[in-house]
């Protein structure tokens, strides 16, 4: 008979032990803000990414120090990747720069010089985001939106709110936002809230209910529908599909 790698008596003593140790992961939120400060391309990026990496909460995949360092590396850069093409990147560019820094980190052999190629790597990416948006970069108010809404995507958002924010009127951001982004207000933040629930059901164990309530969908029925108009897959097919954790 097969041993299954993970089974519910395994999974229960884990929370228990991080229970009683005070140990946690981080929150998908937590773990996803350095990939939308490297989507925007934010000076940021690199001091929260290595915030993260260096931290006592990314995870443990396995007892060998350096190689857990290594895994979650694997993780970081594919992450980086897709976000930076995401941001304007070229594909080609991006997945050939993983491969070689995947080479050269299957070189190493201590933490300190993983963490290392870690920054570097995620301070490449960056220099190739903002390259990138040089070509277009966007107003400041359109940047302010932007971050606002990733900060509060667990929140109802409105066009009031943003407007407030960045001390513009409800219609004039409302035209300024459509012709700069080519989206308006609302198919942007929904669109990010579907990108937000994508990586909750590709990285975490959240179920479809509780995404639906993180991400502030008015319903678990409202998510649903919402994510198969987007992507043409339920969350639960698009997880079936796409589930990465280790």
């Amino acid at each position: 008979m097969a041993v299954r790698t993970v089974d519910e008596k395994k999974l229960r003593y884990m929370e228990y032990l991080h229970r009683e140790t005070g140990d946690r992961h981080h929150t998908n939120l937590e773990d996803m803000r350095q990939y939308e400060l490297l989507r925007v391309g934010s000076p940021e990026t690199v001091d929260e990414a290595v915030r993260i990496f260096s931290s006592d909460l990314p995870g443990h995949v396995s007892d060998d120090p350096v190689r857990n360092c290594k895994y979650l590396f694997v993780s970081a850069i594919t992450m980086a990747c897709r976000t930076a093409m995401a941001a304007g990147m070229e594909a080609e560019r991006a997945y050939n720069s993983s491969d070689l820094f995947i080479l050269r980190m299957d070189q190493l052999s201590t933490v300190e010089e993983v963490r290392s190629l870690h920054r570097e790597m995620f301070e490449f990416y960056l220099r190739e985001v903002q390259t990138a948006k040089k070509k277009r970069p966007y107003p400041k108010p359109i940047i302010q939106c932007m971050d606002y809404i990733y900060e509060h995507l667990h929140e109802r958002i409105t066009v009031r709110d943003l407007a407030e924010y960045t001390g513009l009127s409800e219609s004039y951001l409302s035209v300024l936002f459509k012709k700069e982004t080519g989206n308006a207000i609302s198919e942007y933040i929904m669109g990010r809230r579907i990108e937000a629930a994508e990586n909750m059901l590709k990285f975490s164990d959240y179920s479809y209910a509780e995404i639906g309530m993180i991400l502030a969908f008015s319903s678990q029925s409202h998510f649903i529908h919402a994510f198969k108009t987007h992507t043409g897959l339920t969350p639960k097919e698009y997880r079936d599909r796409f589930y990465e954790l280790f």
